[in-house]
């Protein structure tokens, strides 16, 4: 991920105080949350459900 990026997000996302304290590890938490995005499966069918509905009542 390019820093000049990740760097704009992070003001974006108001980390200021953070990014100027913690360079370094802004960028590599970036680069783990984007390879971590990577291996995560998009959904087969969007309309589908990932956990079963909650309902009260229902075996209580």
């Amino acid at each position: 991920m390019d820093k000049e990026i990740v760097e704009l997000l992070a003001r974006r996302a108001g980390l200021d105080k953070t990014l100027a304290e913690f360079r370094e590890d802004v960028f590599v938490a970036a680069q783990q949350a984007a390879t971590v995005a990577q291996k995560l499966a998009a959904p087969v069918d969007v309309r589908v459900e990932t956990w079963p509905p909650m309902r009260p009542g229902a075996g209580l």
